[in-house]
């Protein structure tokens, strides 16, 4: 999704906005179509909230690497405490599963 919603900004900001959404609108066919069946099979080992923070945590290390590599955006150390906010969300999220000292 990170390339659907944002890769339009470096290589299409002169094209027309309806060609910009269809394109996005293609891009994120394929990832959906990958997605729901993942989601599907990880409802069976993971709660909701689980998935939803998993999915988070993949995004967000995704951006990071889209914002670096392909957009040319400097790496701020705002990327590692928003990755450390995510790290509390884990931790919250799967907390139960944990064994306790």
């Amino acid at each position: 999704m990170t390339f659907a919603w944002y890769g339009h900004l470096k290589n299409f900001n002169h094209k027309p906005l309806l060609f910009v959404i269809l394109f996005s609108w293609g891009v994120a066919f394929f990832e959906y179509v990958l997605q729901v069946p993942a989601n599907r099979i990880g409802f069976q080992y993971y709660s909701l909230g689980q998935l939803k923070v998993i999915q988070e945590v993949i995004t967000m290390v995704v951006f990071a690497g889209f914002a670096m590599m392909y957009m040319k955006q400097p790496l701020k150390m705002d990327f590692l405490w928003a990755g450390l906010c995510l790290v509390g969300a884990v931790y919250f999220m799967f907390r139960e599963g944990l064994p306790h000292a």
